[in-house]
């Protein structure tokens, strides 16, 4: 699973990984975070209206045909293997694929991340909720496989990663051979290259008491 990241780069570092229009007052506002928990906002990298761009969302995913946000938990994991035939998440496999920057994630008391430090794109889908008042939501939710030999001594699940330079093919909107195209990357990643390193305890503790965190629900 991965209910634990990081994005703990300055914004100067990250920049030329975004692609489009950033969110309003990003530059005022971004902070590095050495962890980011679910129902927390979160940077995403989407395509919209056949253009890149980065939103704000919540990590915890609202589906848009939830008639009550309060009358079932949101799923911050989805896992690859079935994502296609979940209800919450068939529409935005096909066509709210998205990224969220990290530098880490965490898993069973172990920081994970690349050994040259860069940040990394984690798979995500999202979609965005509209009250009967016109209110709107985006959330997201990080996709998880199979582990890989790194990973596998510490969980049975892990973030699929998107390589630098898929980024518009994957956020691209598709269908049929389009989408059967993007299954060898739900498949996992190779390990060379990055390292788990033991973190003291209580990094990454109990969670936040915010009242998102209480909808949340793993289902990765």
């Amino acid at each position: 699973m991965c209910g634990r990241f990081a994005l703990g780069c300055a914004l100067d570092a990250l920049l030329p990984h975004l692609q489009g229009p950033m969110p309003p007052g990003l530059a005022q506002h971004y902070a590095p975070r050495a962890l980011i928990r679910p129902g927390e906002p979160v940077l995403l990298q989407r395509q919209e209206h056949g253009a890149m761009e980065s939103a704000l969302v919540l990590w915890g995913l609202l589906p848009e045909w939830r008639k009550d946000p309060l009358e079932a938990p949101r799923p911050f994991n989805a896992r690859a293997e079935t994502v296609m035939e979940k209800a919450s998440f068939r529409v935005p496999w096909r066509h709210r694929r998205g990224l969220l920057p990290a530098d880490a994630f965490f898993e069973k008391g172990h920081r994970i991340a690349r050994t040259d430090g860069e940040p990394f794109w984690l798979a995500a889908l999202w979609d965005r909720w509209i009250g009967p008042d016109g209110s709107e939501v985006e959330s997201a939710v990080v996709l998880t496989t199979k582990p890989n030999a790194l990973v596998a001594p510490l969980h049975e699940r892990m973030p699929v990663i998107i390589p630098a330079g898929l980024e518009q093919a994957w956020c691209e909107p598709l269908d049929g051979p389009g989408l059967r195209a993007l299954e060898p990357l739900l498949s996992g990643w190779d390990p060379a290259g990055w390292q788990a390193e033991a973190i003291p305890a209580g990094l990454t503790g109990p969670p936040s008491s915010r009242p998102l965190d209480q909808l949340n629900l793993d289902l990765g």
